[in-house]
């Protein structure tokens, strides 16, 4: 089924009668999009670590910093 530029859906069910109560569910496509693995992203956002050498080289420091 369309969806109208309006966004409006219309069902013809000639077997009910007028003021008939009926319940619609409508699915929206699933997304299409390609699916990205979480190892993919790793390191990309602010203040990430592009790799675990860097992430121990921080946790390392703070730690001596405790002292």
């Amino acid at each position: 089924m369309k969806i109208d530029s309006d966004g409006l859906i219309q069902i013809y069910v000639p077997e009910f009668e007028p003021g008939t109560i009926a319940d619609v569910i409508v699915l929206a496509p699933s997304d299409t999009r390609k699916k990205r693995s979480l190892t993919s992203i790793i390191g990309k956002g602010q203040g990430c670590f592009a790799c675990a050498e860097e992430a121990d080289a921080f946790i390392r420091k703070e730690r001596e910093s405790w002292d």
